[in-house]
Parts: structure tokens; sequence; C-alpha cells
């Protein structure tokens, strides 16, 4: 299981649970911790951003590394939509401009970008893949890369992160160092780029909404109940909550039509249910629909057939 990085703010900066070598973040399995190497880097360069602490290393500062990335996409440009519990695996693709003579696919460089929300200098909170990114050279200086921010909803995230995030991104070059513990590298032969605010995205608590019309069969003119519920991810618990107060349409689609016509809005209650009636005119299906506000997707339900005698 993969550890959440436990995130507090330390004199304006962010402080993580651990640092990890730069090693770890060359096996590319799920313990990998782009974070704690960003840390270290921004450490030896006398804390120029976010994920930097105040205790700087004495042995040298990294060169500026000839390299960019741009054209950062995430999950195709659609919102992130995490549950409770199931993992969300989200692509990410961007593109890498470097000097001739730098090889983002040798062993001794990384390339990777993390997502965090929050202020650059104080963020409160971050994701990333579990894995490095692939990336693949369609020149001698621009390479296409392919990658993943995972997320484990229990243990990552809370409601306040149904919200607006930023991609920060970086290349290095360890020059040889790669398996060395961060207390003995020589920071003078590291070469350093990181790109900030190369995206954003937003993520967003998956939402559900039932349906139910009764009684069935009815008779025509006779009052037909339409009950459900709509409910989100509450990641602060696990569980999923009534969204209250939000306005819902019902809508009605008659037997051999395609089309469903809205019949009217109503809002849910105290704890998210919905409940209104209609009189029985045809054969037909009720479902309802909700919009979607900026922290919860839209949701629609099957029609619930009602037969009318």
């Amino acid at each position: 299981m993969r550890i959440r990085a436990t995130v507090a703010a330390v004199s304006g900066a962010l402080a993580l649970s651990a640092l990890a070598v730069p090693a770890a973040q060359a096996s590319g399995d799920a313990s990998h911790d782009p974070a704690a190497t960003l840390k270290a880097l921004q450490q030896a360069t006398a804390g120029r951003s976010a994920l930097t602490g105040n205790t700087t290393y004495d042995t040298g500062t990294p060169y500026a590394l000839d390299a960019a990335i741009s054209g950062v996409k995430i999950n195709n440009g659609k919102p992130i939509v995490a549950g409770t519990t199931n993992k969300v695996t989200v692509p990410v693709t961007f593109k890498v401009t470097h000097a001739a003579d730098v090889d983002v696919n040798a062993a001794d460089t990384e390339v990777d970008l993390l997502i965090y929300r929050g202020a650059y200098d104080n963020p409160s909170n971050i994701l990333w893949g579990d894995k490095l990114p692939v990336c693949s050279d369609t020149s001698d200086t621009v390479a296409t890369c392919k990658g993943t921010v995972d997320i484990l909803p229990g243990e990552e995230l809370w409601n306040a992160d149904a919200t607006s995030w930023k991609a920060i991104g970086w290349v290095i070059d360890w020059n040889d160092q790669i398996d060395a513990d961060l207390g003995d590298i020589d920071w003078n032969k590291v070469g350093y780029y990181e790109g900030d605010a190369l995206a954003t995205t937003k993520l967003q608590r998956y939402s559900k909404l039932t349906v139910n019309a009764a009684p069935e069969p009815v008779k025509k003119g006779k009052t037909i109940t339409v009950t459900g519920k709509l409910s989100r991810a509450n990641w602060d618990d696990g569980k999923y909550h009534g969204y209250t107060v939000q306005p819902v349409k019902l809508q009605f689609r008659k037997k051999g039509s395609s089309t469903y016509t809205t019949v009217k809005t109503i809002k849910t209650s105290s704890t998210g249910t919905l409940k209104t009636t209609v009189k029985a005119s045809a054969d037909g299906y009720f479902r309802y629909s909700f919009a979607g506000t900026s922290t919860t997707p839209a949701v629609t339900t099957a029609g619930d057939f009602v037969d009318v005698k």
C-alpha cells in the first residue's frame, strides 16, 4: 500500500513525512515519491519554489538544465472524478523540449510531473503517479511523454480537495549520481529544470442519483410519486452523503420516443432525497437529471418505466 504523503506548512514551506533518495525515483515502482525528490532539489537551489524546506545542502547548487516541459494535458482535459475507495488512474501527457546533449531516457535522468493544490509557496496537498512517465524521442531535441497521476481517495483526499489543481514538472540530470544518498550528492553536477503551473485540472467528488416511479402499473389520471436520492463521495469519512438543496430535473420519455423532456425542477432535501408527484398520462420512462456543480459531476439516472392503464 502506498503511504499517504503527510503535508504540513512549516515556515511557509511544504514539509513531507520522509525524504527519499534518487534511486527510489528511478526504480519506477509504487514507492516512488517525486515530491521528496523535488523537495531535495529545491533545497539545493536555495528554496526557490513551493516544495522546499529551510535547510539547504552545502554541497553545491544544481545548474539550469536546458530543457522545458510544455503541452501538459491531464485526464484528456476533463475533470478528475474520484469516489471513496476505488483507485483512480489519471492519464497525463506532455512534451519535453531539450538541448541535443540532454538524454531524457538516460538511466541517470529523471522526468516527472505531479499535481498540487493551494499556493505555490504553501501547497495543501499533492498527488503523483506510481511510476515515472515513459518518454519517446520524436527528434534529437523533443520527446513526448505519457504518465499517470494515481489517486487513492481513502488515503489521499479530503473534501477540500474538490477544487482546482496545478501541474508542476521537472527534468533532472543526476550525472551518474542516481544511486547516491542525498547527503552525498555533489549538487554542482546536477542539472535541473522545473516548470510550475504547466496546466490546471479540477478534482470532483463522485455523484450518485436514484429514481423510483410508483405505483406500477397506474391508471391514467392517477398520481405517480417519483422518489430518489442525490449523494456524493465524502472524502473526509469515506462514505456517501446526500447532496442537499440541489436542483434536479424530473424528465419523462414517452414509450416509443427517444427524447426526454423536463417535467419540472425540484430541489433535494436536507438529506439529499427527492420526492414529487405527477399525473399519469401515458406509458413511459421517468428519470432524474442533475447538472452538476464545480465540485460534483453531473449525473442522470436510467429511466424507470411506468405502465399507464
